[in-house]
């Protein structure tokens, strides 16, 4: 079910029954991450929707919306510009 994920964690996504909405912090600080894998490899029937929570993502002010199965990325907390970029590409 959608949830708000906390700095410092890694999280394990289950899409089979649905769709999830991954909130980011409301805050965040410089080097702050959060780790998300598509752990039922179902992403790409049922997305994980990264919520930027008014913070961008990789500069832009939009969601971010993961359809790749078994997926896995960190995100990393730059500034209130770039917001939180892909660890890995």
């Amino acid at each position: 079910s959608d949830f708000t994920a906390v700095a410092g964690e890694g999280y394990f996504v289950n899409t089979t029954s649905g769709a999830v909405t991954v909130t980011l912090p409301g805050s965040a600080t410089i080097g702050n991450e959060i780790s998300i894998i598509d752990a039922s490899g179902t992403a790409d029937s049922n997305n994980i929707t990264i919520n930027r929570n008014s913070h961008n993502i990789q500069g832009a002010g939009s969601n971010l919306t993961i359809a790749t199965e078994r997926a896995a990325f960190t995100l990393v907390y730059f500034n209130a510009t770039q917001g939180w970029l892909l660890k890995d590409k």
